[in-house]
């Protein structure tokens, strides 16, 4: 929407006449920096709250907090550009009350910074064309919006210790990967969890899948497998999903065990 690639424009203005760095500014907002970027360039709503603290930090002078009644109504009528298959389990998501997530291929898309993001959609086969690419990344920045809610949603992750190993996007956006991992982790309502490869017993040698309670209803299990989504609703079969995950937190490293695994693997690169 033309009104958030105006007001990225603005932020980018006053940012830079404030004389900081886009890591510098978000450090101060509390936002890192492929999230500042990504408001700059108009692909990312930035929050009333967010609006209300930058403009005290850059001296706008009320500039910022007289936009906000219009990015309300923009994010009231919405913006959304997820593929249309997509749009169901998105709009779950992004009011859920708890999201649990179980990845062994990738980076579940709530964690990816921007460049890890496009890579992965870079290495999607049939190719997508660059209009493509950059639609999906917008979309999937988005999404991690949920990460500003409040009340925040419970949240936690048990990630293969292989994403930790496999350095899609190379070297340096690989490592500010493992580093988003950190800084995601360190907030009170996220727990991420690594399974070790040389665990001997693993209760899913299947596929990813996403756990989600959305507000005011029951839980309910997200999965993609080549290409094709699934939404299961069955408690059931919702249960059984739910056990093999609860199993896999059990056998997984710890938060802070996991934590200091993911910086001896920033370490190492």
């Amino acid at each position: 929407m033309a009104v958030f690639v105006l007001l990225g424009k603005q932020l980018k203005l006053l940012r830079e006449r404030a004389g900081l760095s886009q890591t510098e500014f978000g450090a101060l907002v509390g936002y890192g920096p492929d999230q500042v970027s990504a408001m700059e360039r108009g692909v990312r709503t930035p929050r009333p709250e967010f609006l209300a603290k930058a403009d005290e930090i850059l001296g706008a002078h009320g500039m910022l907090i007289a936009v906000i009644p219009d990015v309300k109504e923009a994010m009231r009528r919405g913006r959304t550009r997820h593929p249309e298959w997509y749009r169901d389990h998105a709009a779950m998501e992004a009011e859920a009350v708890e999201l649990h997530f179980y990845a062994n291929q990738a980076m579940p898309g709530l964690l990816q910074t921007e460049d890890y993001a496009r890579a992965v959609f870079r290495q999607r086969r049939p190719f997508l064309s660059e209009e493509t690419i950059e639609k999906r990344v917008a979309d999937r920045l988005s999404r991690q919006q949920v990460f500003e809610r409040w009340p925040p949603p419970v949240v936690s992750y048990v990630l293969e210790e292989v994403l930790l190993d496999r350095p899609i996007g190379g070297t340096q956006v690989f490592g500010e990967q493992l580093r988003n991992l950190l800084r995601v982790g360190n907030m009170r309502n996220v727990e991420i969890q690594v399974m070790p490869t040389r665990r001997e017993e693993h209760p899913n040698l299947d596929s990813a899948f996403n756990l989600l309670v959305p507000n005011g209803h029951g839980q309910v299990v997200y999965m993609e497998a080549q290409g094709y989504p699934q939404l299961i609703t069955g408690p059931e079969e919702v249960r059984k999903i739910a056990d093999r995950y609860g199993i896999m937190r059990a056998m997984a490293l710890s938060p802070l065990e996991s934590r200091s695994l993911i910086t001896r693997k920033v370490e190492e690169l």
